[in-house]
């Protein structure tokens, strides 16, 4: 009988985890001042050098447990499967321009929300997962489905239910995840 070892298949995902998991306990720990200094984003100053950092880091900070697990529940169920295929540049890619651009488009058109957690990257590797079998000239009726499910749920609660979720990151995650998984997948069929 083989000796049964635990491996690492997914260093980008997991360390993209415990450092989620590493700022919510920062979080606790200095009563927010740590979040909001650092791990959210909203407008301040294009003076301010921490303005630019944190159109990146705020994916990493969430807004309590239950906030958290929703979130790494779905990165560390699809981000393993993800990261195997596409590898780690790629997924860290995938987050950073979920981070990037769902942290501006917060600045630029919601100046009094703070918005932080990793919502939108959940949805990138959501709608990137659902790419993952498409070919050049087709579109497979389960990405129509997933894009119509999981997006067309964020825009009928940013339209009809109040309460403090971003749904535009949700759909700019979605967005950057469709795009990325469409240019992987149909791109690297066309050079082979």
């Amino acid at each position: 009988m083989k000796k049964l070892k635990i491996t690492n298949n997914a260093p980008v995902v997991l360390g993209f985890a415990l450092a989620c998991f590493a700022v919510l306990i920062l979080g606790f720990l200095t009563g927010g001042k740590s979040s909001r200094l650092l791990f959210m984003t909203y407008r301040s100053s294009l003076t301010n050098p921490l303005t630019y950092v944190r159109f990146f880091t705020h994916v990493l900070g969430h807004n309590g447990w239950a906030h958290f697990i929703g979130n790494m529940s779905y990165i560390l169920l699809l981000g393993p499967m993800l990261e195997e295929k596409y590898g780690g540049a790629k997924i860290l890619e995938v987050i950073g321009i979920t981070a990037l651009v769902t942290g501006i488009v917060n600045f630029i058109f919601f100046p009094s929300v703070a918005l932080c957690g990793a919502s939108g990257v959940v949805f990138a590797f959501i709608l990137l997962v659902s790419f993952t079998n498409v070919r050049e000239g087709e579109i497979p009726v389960s990405v129509i489905l997933v894009a119509l499910i999981f997006i067309g749920q964020q825009i009928y609660e940013g339209l009809f239910v109040q309460d403090n979720v971003s749904n535009l990151s949700h759909i700019l995650g979605g967005i950057v995840g469709a795009v990325v998984g469409y240019r992987l997948n149909v791109g690297k069929k066309k050079a082979s």
